[in-house]
């Protein structure tokens, strides 16, 4: 954590000197933003498109570690798993709002490095910060994201529309974020028994980032667009695959099979989870935080995704009475269960 030695209290700033000093740089790039920070509330114009907000919480030791979560990374983070949800929807994403609540530990330089990791993120997607919120905290740090954006209505992709006999695709590859999270925790019970121990993450920078610096993918919706492909179905892989595929699964009605030898996971993933003692399978189907986009297609699309290498196709729709089921490598029939992350599960 922070030396507060020399470091500018907030309290000298307040409230209103903190919101100014830490937008007095932000520029607004969107044609859909009318007004930004500076009055009650912002000025969104959309025209003829259809609006999509979403919205997530970020606790401190519920969701986030500062013990080896380096606070810009944290910036960036909370605003790419917003705009996931934005491109989850085949939509644009236009602006975000942050919402920050902070104890006195945290001197300005400590804010600053948040909202310095979230500007880079915006600017990195185009999109504008046009407003939120700072409070005091007792509960640790807290930070809250509103991403808006925007969709064509024939082209928002719901969870509820995929069809029989649709293809099941997912981008990138997955479980890098899970095995990530377990190699930092190692570490930090490592370096907690004792502090004289340097962490060792030398040739796992990989899966380090795909937790600490995970990237939206706002270039497969671009992508999807580019190949005249409309998913009927879509969600990001926030909560792992299993739990994700399910959520499709239940909101259309539907069935699946997907194929155990098709999930893409990276060599550092399967080679770090070996070492762990995990089985880099489960690790995609429940580790989560990837933020990939899982989403289906028409079986006529297929010619034109089998040569994209950054999108894998895993499995098909079924009917609903053919239940949730994964063939393993090995030609088994395994059932789909979700074990992914739950916000409520108890401790005990």
């Amino acid at each position: 954590m922070f030396d507060n030695k020399d470091k500018t209290n907030l309290n000298e700033l307040g409230e209103f000197g903190l919101i100014e000093y830490l937008t007095k740089q932000v520029e607004l790039t969107q044609k859909s933003s009318i007004k930004g920070i500076g009055d009650d509330a912002a000025v969104l114009d959309f025209s003829n498109y259809k609006t999509l907000i979403s919205t997530d919480l970020l606790l401190e030791n519920v969701h986030f570690d500062l013990r080896y979560v380096p606070l810009k990374h944290l910036g960036y983070k909370a605003i790419q798993v917003n705009l996931s949800d934005i491109y989850a929807m085949n939509g644009m994403a236009s602006q975000v709002t942050i919402s920050i609540g902070l104890s006195s530990k945290f001197p300005l330089e400590a804010v600053e490095e948040i909202y310095e990791g979230a500007l880079i993120a915006c600017q990195k997607y185009g999109v504008d910060l046009i407003g939120g919120d700072t409070s005091a905290s007792t509960q640790g740090l807290v930070i809250s994201v509103t991403s808006i954006g925007y969709a064509e209505t024939e082209k928002i992709a719901y969870r509820s529309a995929a069809k029989e006999g649709d293809l099941i695709c997912v981008s990138g590859d997955l479980g890098g974020a899970y095995v990530g999270l377990q190699l930092l925790e190692r570490e930090k019970q490592i370096f907690l028994e004792n502090p004289n121990i340097q962490p060792d993450l030398e040739g796992k920078d990989y899966i380090v980032e795909r937790q600490l610096k995970p990237e939206a993918r706002k270039d497969i919706v671009e992508l999807l667009a580019a190949l005249e492909i409309q998913p009927h179905a879509m969600i990001d892989v926030s909560d792992g695959l299993a739990s994700e595929i399910l959520h499709i699964c239940k909101a259309s009605n539907v069935g699946c099979k997907l194929y155990e030898e098709k999930i893409p996971i990276d060599p550092m993933t399967y080679e770090t989870a070996r070492e762990f003692g995990l089985d880099p399978t489960v690790c995609a189907l429940s580790g989560g935080e990837d933020y990939e986009l899982l989403f289906t297609i028409p079986q006529d699309d297929y010619d034109k995704v089998k040569g994209q290498l950054d999108i894998s196709v895993i499995g098909h729709i079924t009917e609903a009475s053919a239940g949730y089921q994964m063939i393993s490598k090995s030609g088994n029939v395994h059932d789909i269960k979700a074990q992914g992350w739950n916000a409520f599960k108890s401790e005990e």
